[in-house]
């Protein structure tokens, strides 16, 4: 039973895990850095801890001094919420090593699905639907024009690693492609630290939508059906709806079915 949760975080998400963990009962752990030392999140928290100076790579993103004061706290687990270390599979299973919980998934579906061209291969295999795209890494520019007018053009580049719409291009014809990579690549290097960048054939106006996940330790997998989040900004959704006006119900149930399929593919545990 946990007894005590340490937040691995800051701002909004750390109000909503504290606000949750209090509802429980839970005892509550929070983190700042210099500029959050009056934040909402550290004034709310049971404890409170200073893990580092302003800029993230010298507090929040410390796997080190979070699992130190987290023994220090005495917190029975670490709750990453979301951004940061939240998806990060060396912190993951580094937490699990301390024998402390994680709430999150396992280190090993966040490993498989945080690298997408992994992650495609892995859902393909397993029957899931993917969009047409590249097997591996794109890197010659003459085997990149091959690649691309076999897809048809438009395409999406987009970055093998990380999330949150960088790294990403669209090219609509053979004269944009090297340019187009060669900026895909270096937004992918800044922000990733990778710049490995992989295409999938552009799908114009499509409906983007998500289906919510459920899955425990012990191999339970269930959708708490869709939400609607096709109005974005710059691949960023601005509004989610549920539920879609688009669907069928014939789709709903196969989306959902693919939804589980896939999250059982990967092992995937905890909410999502």
């Amino acid at each position: 039973m946990i007894e005590k949760v340490l937040v691995a975080n800051r701002g909004e998400i750390a109000v909503r895990i504290i606000r949750a963990c209090k509802e429980m009962d839970i005892k509550t752990v929070a983190i700042y850095s210099d500029a959050d030392r009056l934040a909402l999140h550290a004034r709310m928290a049971d404890e409170v801890y200073r893990i580092g100076e302003a800029p993230s790579t010298r507090s929040y993103l410390l796997i080190d001094k979070i699992i130190e004061v987290t023994k220090k706290s005495g917190a029975d687990a670490i709750h990453p919420g979301y951004g940061f270390l939240a998806e990060n599979s060396e912190f993951a299973e580094r937490v699990e090593s301390e024998e402390i919980i994680f709430i999150g998934s396992t280190p090993e579906s966040i490993s498989a699905m945080g690298d997408k061209v992994h992650a495609r291969k892995l859902m393909a295999g397993s029957g899931v639907p993917v969009v047409p795209g590249t097997e591996m890494t794109v890197v010659d520019i003459d085997e990149a024009k091959e690649i691309a007018n076999k897809l048809g053009y438009p395409i999406l580049i987009k970055a093998r690693a990380g999330g949150g719409g960088k790294g990403m291009r669209v090219v609509y014809s053979e004269e944009e492609l090297e340019a187009s990579i060669e900026r895909a690549r270096s937004e992918s290097l800044s922000a990733f630290g990778i710049p490995d960048v992989y295409f999938e054939k552009y799908l114009e106006n499509p409906r983007h939508i998500e289906f919510q996940i459920l899955a425990d330790n012990f191999g339970n997998t269930i959708h708490l059906f869709e939400r609607e989040c096709s109005i974005q900004r710059r691949h960023q959704k601005v509004i989610e709806e549920s539920p879609s006006v688009i669907l069928t119900d014939e789709l709903r149930k196969k989306m959902g079915e693919d939804a589980v399929k896939a999250a059982k593919a990967c092992g995937y545990r905890n909410a999502g």
